[in-house]
């Protein structure tokens, strides 16, 4: 204070013109001791956060941000709340997201649609490779080949040599154009070099009455959902989509083990900010991400989901975005995929 007071009187007794560079010296003096002060504090953010779900309440999306949000504000000192921002194919959440201030607040809690919607969705006022802020792939949803229990086919290869001998006469559902169900099918289909008629739904569950009602071949449908029905005769699993088998059923084998190396098609979601997020902001996020799949209460959800928590750096996410964006493109275009 007594510093402070004696430049001021010096800054009194100067030309207004050295007055002024002396205020201005002093003003970044100040701010610069202050940030000295607050060195070696973690970043925080500076009032509640918002964790966007582009999805309506309910589904997977939703239930991965509600059971993973709960132990981000003991770690960040602010309250996070889950708001769902569902409408135009998950693109007015994102669009809410992306036009938001870079300071932390508003983050975005998406699904694999994110890596689909810029090839299928047109007039978008976001760019989204480059309108967010990877933070984290935070978890893996592996989902499983199903048919009904009565079904004449006990194995994938079986199935296939059906689609093959009859053209469009197999037929899967799935939860609507461009759903992680229907790209896990498409690819299958692509790489088999078969031809099937796909039915959309408004949603996985109704697909999933459907195939157990016995109008639909096979759907893909998540662990979550199919593994129940799968151990108690219900549906017949004939395959995991993931690149690993699965733990709840250990004896199933994967799309990749029956004849094609390297597939890999799970839902999954991740976290992102604004583009510009500081740097500090995005390793602190990325750190409440690891400290959220570290509690016991989530890692004994997920598990009982099925699904797999991940928490890879933004580096990473960022790498597995790009990798995905390309491949959906391609797919999208060679499999001429649309929304109608």
């Amino acid at each position: 204070m007594i510093q402070r007071r004696a430049l001021a009187a010096l800054a009194a007794a100067l030309p207004s013109t050295l007055a002024s560079t002396l205020a201005s010296t002093l003003t970044s003096a100040l701010a610069f001791a202050a940030k000295a002060q607050g060195a070696g504090q973690p970043w925080a953010p500076p009032r509640s956060v918002r964790m966007v779900v582009p999805y309506p309440p309910g589904g997977g999306a939703d239930t991965t941000a509600r059971l993973f949000a709960p132990p981000f504000p003991a770690f960040l000192g602010q309250n996070v709340v889950v708001e769902n921002r569902p409408g135009a194919g998950s693109t007015i959440g994102a669009g809410e997201v992306a036009r938001a201030a870079p300071d932390g607040t508003t983050l975005l809690l998406d699904a694999s649609g994110h890596t689909v919607a810029p090839f299928l969705i047109r007039g978008l006022t976001f760019d989204y490779a480059s309108g967010f802020t990877p933070i984290s792939h935070v978890m893996l949803i592996p989902q499983l080949l199903i048919v009904p229990p009565n079904s004449p086919y006990t194995s994938l290869p079986q199935l296939l040599a059906a689609a093959k001998a009859a053209p469009g006469r197999i037929t899967y559902g799935s939860s609507g154009n461009a759903s992680a169900p229907h790209i896990a099918a498409a690819v299958l289909v692509n790489r088999a070099g078969v031809e099937m008629t796909h039915v959309p739904y408004r949603g996985g569950g109704p697909a999933l009455q459907s195939l157990l009602a016995g109008d639909l071949d096979f759907v893909f449908a998540t662990v979550a959902s199919a593994t129940a029905l799968a151990r108690d005769g219900r549906v017949r699993a004939l395959a995991a989509s993931s690149a690993r088998r699965i733990s709840a059923l250990p004896e199933l084998p994967t799309v990749a083990e029956q004849g094609f190396p390297g597939y890999d098609q799970n839902e999954w979601n991740g976290l992102w900010g604004p583009a510009g997020l500081p740097a500090e902001a995005v390793q602190r996020l990325h750190a409440a991400c690891l400290h959220a799949l570290a509690d016991e209460a989530v890692k004994a959800r997920l598990a009982a989901l099925g699904a797999i928590g991940l928490g890879t750096s933004p580096a990473e996410f960022a790498g597995f975005l790009a990798r995905d964006r390309e491949a959906n493109a391609k797919l999208i275009r060679d499999a001429r995929i649309t929304l109608d």
